[in-house]
């Protein structure tokens, strides 16, 4: 017979078995036993309390914030409790409230070590490094061979740009728990952030030999084999985690990428379509609609074709507004405002709207990155009638006497992107590393870069050599009628080379190691811009090589 308050045996042999059951990973079953127990005694608090961390683990953080709140109502001083709420709540991006959760359990517990824990994680969340080391420090003091917190404060010193100090961690937490998959994988986060992807991919499959399941670590071991331009392994991963979770929409649009780069624009173009869904990308609020993909006719309607990404993209995909015309459709093309007065002359458009105009009614709507996969693109039949961008005739006038008083040959340099893409560190170059270019005899250099880096604007007052006009391009119709009055542009991959390849104006691309997916691998050439040599890196960073062999195809 049960004493007054306390609950009866059998109610507390379920929860037992129910405990024992999760403790083996058994969550089924324990779900079922915790739910058998809640019926006994629906505001029992260790069966509340338990259903919810079960229900966190299973990745419901809403149904584990309504049972572990239930459970404080019944114990609203536990500690336990307490500090697993705080970390409900941080799932959920509540982080003020999980750090105030975690905070009333230290206040009732100082030496709670699991509490100590989840209060760094809470604060890595909010952007606080450095107090979040202090949380893992305070309890690693207490437990020195605590695994998880000297793998948190791995992850608070990468936060902070010390992936040295954070290899440390993560090797230490490995000296600990030798295969503690979460050491492994986090290790390989930050050997990937300092370019050492072969060692990368090795601390990615220990964690998956340790935790076959874990997603995060088959889709940044595709990412670290698409770097090393092993792209179909790469793909291979990236199944991997779609096998586990079919919707990963970061899964599917990185195999998109590989895809597109080995040439599979069948596939490629249909994964591409989860971009929408990826990590920090949203789709346009006003498009409502579902957009055309290619299944119904557009005779006689009008579609809105519009940008979405990059002005590069804009001007890449750009191309195929004669191709949706010539089916019937009356195409709108909107484009970022830098581009408007260059793309009004397209042919097929009959309106071309800045990103932010009213737009006319239409019937269909369809983002521009989309209209290879409407349009059937393969590599064979890639819309290529170039040039099909032309310099406005008023543009040209601007800028000839100008230029046609450099001697020829004339050169366009642009050596760097948009410092925010995220790409940047690959792709752009400073202009101190062209200087072998610039030694070149009888060449006129013409600087069409418009944002100079710390540096440049020094360098290029120390080079007669080069006539910079990057600063008075007012768009890209000025852009456009510079490279049209140049001979080449040399440049790294940016917007600039799309626009001169549209152009058919020759290019020499600098290319690196993993290129972006539509330079491809292995060629000298883009079959969406015949007029672009692409010179590429024969290992990562290595850009004298390419800037070497750039100088030696100088007109």
């Amino acid at each position: 017979m049960a004493l007054p308050g306390q609950p009866p045996a059998h109610l507390m042999q379920t929860i037992g078995q129910a405990v024992a059951l999760h403790q083996q990973g058994r969550l089924d079953e324990a779900e079922k036993l915790y739910a058998r127990a809640l019926k006994l005694q629906r505001d029992n608090f260790d069966a509340l309390h338990l259903l919810g961390v079960l229900n966190h683990q299973r990745g419901k953080p809403a149904e584990a914030h309504r049972l572990i709140a239930a459970a404080l109502k019944v114990n609203p001083n536990s500690p336990d409790a307490l500090s697993n709420l705080g970390m409900v709540l941080n799932t959920l991006k509540r982080g003020p409230e999980a750090l105030a959760a975690v905070d009333r359990a230290l206040a009732l517990a100082p030496a709670h070590l699991d509490a100590l824990n989840n209060r760094g994680n809470v604060l890595l969340d909010l952007r606080r490094p450095e107090d979040a080391i202090k949380a893992f420090d305070a309890v690693l003091a207490a437990a020195p061979g605590h695994p998880q917190a000297r793998i948190n404060r791995g992850n608070a010193l990468t936060e902070l740009g010390r992936i040295g100090d954070a290899l440390t961690d993560y090797d230490a937490a490995l000296a600990a728990a030798p295969n503690h998959p979460l050491a492994h994988y986090n290790r390989g986060n930050a050997l990937r952030l300092l370019g050492r992807e072969p060692e990368a991919i090795v601390a990615y499959e220990r964690a998956l030999s340790a935790a076959p399941q874990h997603v995060n670590a088959w889709l940044n071991r595709g990412h670290a084999l698409a770097a090393l331009n092993r792209h179909q392994d790469a793909v291979a991963s990236y199944d991997r985690v779609l096998a586990l979770q079919g919707d990963h929409a970061d899964a599917h649009f990185n195999a998109a990428m590989s895809l597109l780069t080995v040439g599979d624009y069948a596939r490629g173009f249909r994964e591409y379509e989860w971009r929408w869904n990826r990590t920090g990308m949203a789709a346009r609020k006003e498009f409502r609609r579902p957009p055309w993909l290619g299944e119904t006719p557009l005779n006689g309607k009008t579609i809105v074709l519009h940008a979405e990404q990059g002005l590069g993209d804009t001007v890449q995909f750009a191309r195929y507004v004669p191709q949706i015309a010539r089916m019937g459709a009356r195409v709108v093309l909107e484009v970022p405002p830098e581009l408007k007065t260059l793309l009004a002359g397209l042919d097929g458009a009959a309106a071309v709207v800045a990103r932010g105009d009213k737009l006319p009614p239409y019937d269909a709507h369809c983002p521009l990155g989309s209209l290879p996969l409407a349009c059937k693109t393969d590599a064979a039949n890639i819309p290529a009638a170039i040039p099909y961008l032309r310099a406005p005739e008023a543009h040209l006038a601007k800028w000839r006497a100008r230029l046609e008083r450099l001697p020829a040959p004339r050169v366009a340099l642009a050596w760097s992107g948009r410092a925010a893409h995220p790409n940047d560190k690959n792709r752009s170059v400073s202009l101190a590393q062209l200087k072998p270019l610039l030694s070149a005899p009888g060449i006129s250099f013409v600087s069409v870069q418009r944002e100079l880096r710390d540096g440049d604007a020094g360098l290029l007052s120390q080079e007669p050599g080069i006539a910079h006009v990057g600063a008075e391009l007012d768009d890209f119709a000025d852009t456009a009628a510079v490279l049209t009055l140049c001979d080449l542009l040399v440049c790294v991959d940016t917007s600039v080379a799309h626009v001169a390849g549209a152009l058919g104006r020759p290019v020499a691309l600098l290319v690196p190691f993993q290129p972006d997916w539509r330079w491809m691998l292995d060629r000298e050439a883009s079959p969406w811009y015949p007029s672009i040599r692409l010179f590429r890196q024969s290992a990562p960073r290595d850009w004298d090589g390419v800037i070497a062999r750039v100088r030696d195809a100088l007109p």
